[in-house]
């Protein structure tokens, strides 16, 4: 992917859109300058060197776009609970933001009480410590770029329903559902770089 990137003074925008590029330019009065700037980012699907997987697509994110990394092997994945059944927790309900929902999963004060939650923040690939067990529409977002990444099967999310269930994305249909917390499926880690 090629960024354009307009500067104006001490303002500048960078976007993979050119036509976005030239309107930018053409409401500056013509005074900015563009430039291009090559990205790093490989293109979805392909491993990104140093990274600790594949880039799996640009993620709207919260308050700034990430990108969502997918390590890819047999050790990337686990079939595990998702655990914690019959306790709700309010810190894993983000249907966004599977970092924090992981975080407060993986602290909890018992040991192996969420094993699908601590396996992906455990997990360690090129040097990055900083995987988590994906949030539910970061999981439909990865079910659309890169499914084939995936074994096709149901995976867990971060995402908690309600005391007894936690939703999980069938990455052979795409399907959302949500299953009880005590049954097995494959937990897979993800991680973030920002732009």
């Amino acid at each position: 992917m090629q960024l354009i990137t307009v500067t104006d003074g001490t303002t500048s925008i960078s976007t993979p859109n050119h036509q976005l590029a030239l309107h930018v330019l053409a409401e500056m009065g013509g005074k900015a300058t563009p430039m291009a700037a090559a990205s790093c980012a490989p293109p979805i699907g392909e491993y990104w060197p140093g990274e600790g997987g594949i880039n799996g697509g640009l993620f709207p994110g919260g308050d700034k776009p990430f990108y969502l990394i997918v390590p890819t092997g047999a050790d990337a994945e686990a079939n595990l609970e998702w655990g914690g059944y019959g306790e709700e927790l309010d810190g894993a309900k983000s249907p966004w933001d599977g970092q924090a929902n992981t975080a407060h999963l993986a602290s909890s004060n018992r040991e192996h009480d969420h094993p699908a939650a601590q396996f992906c923040a455990n997990f360690e690939r090129d040097g990055h410590k900083d995987f988590y067990l994906m949030a539910r529409r970061e999981a439909s977002f990865l079910e659309i770029t890169v499914p084939e990444a995936f074994t096709q099967a149901y995976h867990w999310t971060s995402t908690q329903r309600s005391a007894h269930y936690a939703y999980c994305l069938d990455f052979e249909g795409g399907w959302l559902y949500y299953v009880d917390k005590h049954y097995e499926r494959l937990a897979r880690p993800v991680r973030r770089k920002f732009i």
